[in-house]
C-alpha cells in the first residue's frame, strides 16, 4: 500500500551554527572577523582543516583539506587550533536559549541541535517568527558574530535538509507544499546519511535522483534496494513521517590519536596509551559504568589496519585495569609497524552498580575509591592534575578535542 506525503504541521526545527569552529574564534577576537580562517588539528602543513570560515568556504576551502593544499586556494590563510572549552561554552549557551521554546531539545553534534515544538504548538503558532527570534537572541546572548541556519519540517530528516539548503544564514521551510520542489533541487548525496557507497546501491536499481528514491515503492526499497527495515525507514522519511526521534544507550566509550610522530617504540606507545585509557575511564566512570571487553584500533604509517577486540570476565573500571587489558590487546599485533593512529574503546558497559564485589578481595574495592577521589581531584582543579607517572610530561599530547558527534558527556555536565 502506497503512502501519501504527510500534511502534518511542521513542527520541527534543525538549528546549525555555520562554520562553528572558526565562527567562535571569530566572535572571540574581532581581528580574525572577515578573514580566510580555519581551525586545523594542528599548525603544520600537513594538518587536517576541522573547520573554515565563512569567508575560506568561498574560496573553495573544505573541511578535510590539508593545510598545504588550502594555501594553494588562499596562500594567505589564517591558521588557528581548536579550543575545546571555548566551543563547548557557545553550545551550552545555544541550548540554553533554545529550552526557553520547548522541553524537548535535543543537541546532535557541538554544533547542531534539535528543537521539538509539538509540546508547545499552541504557545508557538509561527516557527518562521521563532526562528529569526533565535537567530538573533543568538547574536545578542552569544556574539553578533554568530549566524546559524535554520530548517524548519515536519520531521527531523526534512528540517536538517531544509537547515542545510541556504547556507550559511538561511531560514527555510520544508513540508507538503513544496516538497517535490525540494526533491528536484537536491542531489542524493544531498541526504544525510547518504553516502557514495549508498549511492551506488540506489544507482544500481535505477535511482539517481531525489526524486527517482522518492518515487521508488516501500516493496522495492525495502526488499531489493537496501534488503533491511532501513528501506522502509527511507520511504516514510522522504514522505515526512518521523522515523529518527529514538535515543540509543550508550554502548562503547572510546579515544584515538593521530600521532603527530608515527613511532613503533613500546615506551612511547605505552605512554600514549595510558593517557588514551584514563580519557576514556574518566568518561566511564563520570557515567557511572563499567566494561567487559577492550578493543583497540591501529592505522600504520604504511595506511594498512588493524583491530582486535577481546571480552574479559573481569569488570573494568579503573584507569590501571583498562590499560592492562589494553595493552595485553595491543601485544596481539601479528606484525608490529610504524603506529600513525591508535586508538582504545571499552565495550559491553553495565552499571558499576552492579558490579559484584569479591568477599577476599578488598584491594579491588580500594583501589576504586582512590579513583574515585583522583578523578574528584581533576574535576575540581583541571584536567590531568593528578594523573599516573606514566604521563607525566604530556600536557601536550592528545590535546582535548570535540567529537563531531553526539557528545554525551558535555550535555550530562562532564564538562561543566
Amino acid at each position: 500500500m502506497e503512502i501519501p506525503i504527510s500534511t502534518d504541521l511542521a513542527l520541527t526545527m534543525h538549528i546549525d551554527l555555520n562554520s562553528c569552529f572558526a565562527t567562535i574564534e571569530q566572535q572571540a577576537n574581532p581581528l580574525l572577523r572577515g578573514k580566510v580562517l580555519v581551525v586545523a588539528a594542528y599548525g603544520t602543513e600537513n594538518a587536517c582543516i576541522l573547520a573554515p570560515s565563512i569567508e575560506a568556504k568561498r574560496y573553495g576551502i573544505k573541511t578535510g583539506m590539508r593545510i598545504k593544499e588550502a594555501r594553494y586556494l588562499y596562500p594567505d590563510l589564517v591558521i588557528r587550533t581548536p579550543d575545546a572549552p571555548k566551543y563547548r561554552d557557545v553550545h551550552l549557551k545555544f541550548k540554553k536559549i533554545f529550552q526557553d521554546y520547548s522541553p524537548n531539545v535535543y543537541p546532535k553534534s557541538i554544533d547542531e541541535a534539535v528543537i521539538d515544538f509539538r509540546p508547545t504548538q499552541v504557545l508557538f503558532p509561527d516557527l518562521v517568527a521563532v526562528g529569526r527570534e533565535i537567530k538573533q537572541r543568538m547574536k545578542e546572548e552569544i556574539g553578533e558574530w554568530i549566524v546559524c541556519s535554520i530548517g524548519i519540517a515536519p520531521n527531523r530528516f526534512l528540517a536538517k535538509l531544509s537547515a542545510g539548503l541556504h547556507k550559511p544564514d538561511g531560514l527555510t521551510v520544508i513540508d507538503h507544499k513544496n516538497l517535490m520542489e525540494v526533491y528536484a533541487s537536491c542531489e542524493l548525496l544531498d541526504f544525510c546519511g547518504i553516502n557514495t557507497r549508498y549511492q551506488a546501491r540506489l544507482n544500481s536499481w535505477g535511482i539517481y535522483t531525489p526524486l527517482d528514491f522518492f518515487q521508488a515503492s516501500s516493496f522495492a526499497l525495502h526488499k531489493q534496494v537496501f534488503k533491511s527495515i532501513v528501506g522502509s525507514h527511507w520511504y516514510h522519511r522522504l514522505r515526512g513521517y518521523e522515523v529518527d526521534d529514538q535515543e540509543f544507550e550508550m554502548k562503547s566509550i572510546g579515544q584515538q590519536y593521530a600521532l603527530q610522530k608515527p613511532t613503533a617504540n613500546p615506551l612511547e606507545l605505552s605512554r600514549l596509551l595510558m593517557k588514551l585509557c584514563e580519557k576514556m575511564g574518566r568518561r566511564l566512570r563520570y557515567a557511572q559504568m563499567q566494561a567487559h571487553g577492550i578493543h583497540i584500533g591501529i592505522r600504520y604509517q604504511d595506511y594498512s589496519y588493524w583491530h582486535h577486540g577481546e571480552k574479559v570476565p573481569a569488570e573494568l573500571y579503573t584507569t590501571p585495569e583498562l590499560y592492562k587489558r589494553a595493552w595485553t590487546v595491543l601485544s596481539h599485533q601479528p606484525n608490529p609497524n610504524v603506529i600513525s593512529l591508535l586508538s582504545v574503546h571499552c565495550f559491553d558497559l553495565s552499571p558499576a552498580a552492579q558490579s559484584q564485589l569479591e568477599l577476599f578481595n578488598e584491594h579491588k574495592l580500594r583501589h576504586r575509591k582512590v579513583s574515585a577521589a583522583v578523578d574528584q581531584l581533576n574535576n575540581i582543579y583541571g584536567e590531568f592534575v593528578v594523573t599516573p607517572a606514566t604521563m607525566m610530561k604530556m600536557n601536550d599530547t592528545i590535546l582535548d578535542r570535540i567529537a563531531f558527534g553526539r557528545i554525551r558527556e558535555l550535555e550530562n555536565g562532564f564538562f561543566s
